[in-house]
């Protein structure tokens, strides 16, 4: 062959590479949106129970498709300390399970014939544009997007087989995989850079499998390949846990630990038996897409049933490697900044959930400071003033932190509920944001009313008592319907709001009347009313939020 046929392979390889990538994240994406919500659920499913950890792994790795985000996102929650690692440890095994789908979804052109690419993917891409482009339904449309990117994958998979066909018969090819297989650790370091480099595991064996369809690839070298694979994997979670907490690194630690144990184990296995027990089965037999799916299936669930036992033993390890706790204080904004880890962003349903938890906390802040701010003007405490107006900048804080995520939410891939979730997000952190305003002047009222040295009658303390026991409780019910996605706490805040508005109407009818008979001063006055008017605001705010949490569960 010349040159210029050299350079039109390498074009045609790369090419149906990059399609096979980008079937297999178009895939993902219409998987993703298709899971919506029960994404959440699993994620809610997680307790310290290893073997449910392992499961969760396993499914939401077969629906991303890929144990590379699976184990980014799991450094992430662990960053945000929203897993421990006794629940890391777990995901991170089940994840490697999870992975193998792919490879049976490649290796289904042999076992299936009438998933042939060549016969299937352009029907597949057909069906899936007409779901996609005239479908009305959100759900139909997923399902176009997940049969258009299966679709891809195969006629990617099929450019690939072509673009090296020419080399089936090529010595030097048959070759290079003679002494892979001959060369356990050679075999080991090419899976394991091919897959580094590429950052996916399903891809670097979706690329051996379409190389075994046109060539002589031994069962020995196929092997090491594949186990070297497993490692290379576990570069993207290593790079990922740069500057993350040590918490985290230890997380990225024990997913290395685990694939490179399982790999020396499983290599040992593999020396004994194609050295000693039959030889020629590893020299002489080819292997085939199927059995590379077969062995990639055993190596990662036989990984998983050895080392789960030792769970804590790597979980131990992993902190003798990386030393010392992250025991410090932080602000408001840091602990917001970690609990957002913008690796979670690769799950969007993950991510959305996480920004609904520090939503709600702004929310438990902002009802922090009303009751502060209630507080400091009924006992007269100045202390309490400050304390208000410092939390106030915090919350400030989070609404920017809270909504820059929101943002980078947004530019993700979302299902049609998951876009309203966050668009009503967006809206909630600014109604949050101004109960806060309203809590930081109702300290300024008290701040006033004490340099002033005011009284309130009886009457209107007793009056202010109960319009800021209401109200508080109106957006405590509030967020905690944001929390729980609760239809009867909505309902209360329906009806404390009504009370609220009827309250502050009926409060500021009495405390003019106390006015024009003398029993309260003009300033008190004005005080009283500026009072109750930033009462009932904070209502209509919590009504606001209500609001946003049944218009999605409508």
């Amino acid at each position: 062959m010349q040159t210029k046929d050299y350079i039109f392979i390498f074009f045609a390889f790369i090419g149906g590479f990059g399609m096979f990538l980008y079937g297999m994240h178009i895939m993902a994406e219409g998987l993703q949106k298709s899971a919506g919500n029960r994404m959440k659920n699993l994620l809610g499913a997680l307790t310290n129970n290893r073997f449910l950890a392992v499961t969760v792994g396993a499914l939401v790795t077969a629906i991303v498709q890929s144990s590379s985000a699976t184990t980014v996102m799991i450094v992430g929650f662990v960053n945000a300390g929203l897993f421990n690692l006794s629940q890391a440890v777990g995901v991170i095994m089940g994840a490697n399970i999870g992975t193998t789908i792919t490879s049976w979804i490649v290796s289904s052109s042999e076992w299936l014939v009438f998933f042939k690419p060549s016969k299937m993917a352009p029907l597949a891409i057909g069906i899936g544009a007409i779901l996609l482009f005239f479908a009305k339904s959100q759900r139909k449309k997923q399902v176009g997007e997940i049969i258009i990117g299966f679709g891809l994958l195969f006629i990617g998979l099929d450019f690939m087989k072509d673009a090296i066909d020419p080399f089936s018969e090529s010595e030097a090819f048959k070759e290079a995989f003679r002494l892979f297989g001959a060369n356990p650790i050679l075999g080991i370091l090419v899976g394991a850079l091919v897959t580094a480099i590429i950052q996916s595991s399903s891809a670097s064996v979706g690329i051996l499998q379409a190389v075994a369809t046109v060539t002589l690839v031994p069962w020995n070298a196929a092997v090491y390949i594949i186990l070297g694979q497993n490692i290379g994997t576990c570069v993207t979670a290593m790079l990922s846990s740069i500057g993350a907490n040590k918490t985290a690194k230890r997380a990225a630690y024990i997913h290395l630990m685990f694939n490179i144990i399982g790999t020396i184990l499983f290599a040992v296995a593999c020396i004994i038996f194609f050295k000693f027990i039959n030889p020629d089965f590893g020299n002489n037999t080819a292997v085939d897409m199927v059995g590379i799916s077969i062995f990639h299936t055993i190596f990662n669930i036989g990984n998983t049933v050895i080392l789960f036992p030792f769970a804590d033993k790597l979980v131990a390890l992993s902190k003798k490697i990386v030393r010392g706790d992250d025991k410090k204080e932080e602000s408001e904004e840091q602990i917001a900044l970690r609990h957002l880890d913008e690796r979670i962003l690769e799950t969007p349903s993950f991510a959305v959930e996480n920004a609904i938890k520090e939503v709600v906390h702004m929310g438990y802040l902002a009802i922090e400071n009303t009751r502060l701010a209630t507080k400091a003007i009924l006992d007269k405490d100045m202390k309490l003033v400050a304390k208000v107006i410092e939390d106030e900048k915090n919350i400030n804080k989070l609404e920017r932190v809270i909504t820059e995520y929101l943002v980078k939410i947004s530019n993700s891939p979302l299902n049609e509920s998951q876009h309203e979730i966050v668009t009503n997000l967006f809206h909630t952190v600014n109604d949050i944001e101004r109960v806060g305003d309203h809590a930081e002047n109702i300290a300024e009222l008290a701040q006033y009313y004490i340099e002033s040295d005011l009284t309130f009658s009886d009457s209107a303390y007793k009056e202010l008592v109960d319009i800021s026991d209401r109200t508080t409780e109106t957006i405590e019910y509030a967020i905690k319907a944001r929390e729980n996605d609760d239809v009867d706490l909505i309902r209360k805040v329906e009806q404390n709001e009504d009370i609220v508005d009827e309250l502050e109407d009926e409060l500021r009818e009495k405390h003019i009347r106390r006015l024009a008979q003398n029993i309260c001063d003009s300033t008190t006055g004005v005080v009283f009313l500026d009072l109750i008017s930033n009462y009932e605001r904070i209502s209509d705010h919590a009504l606001n939020i209500a609001y946003y949490v049944r218009d999605e569960l409508i």
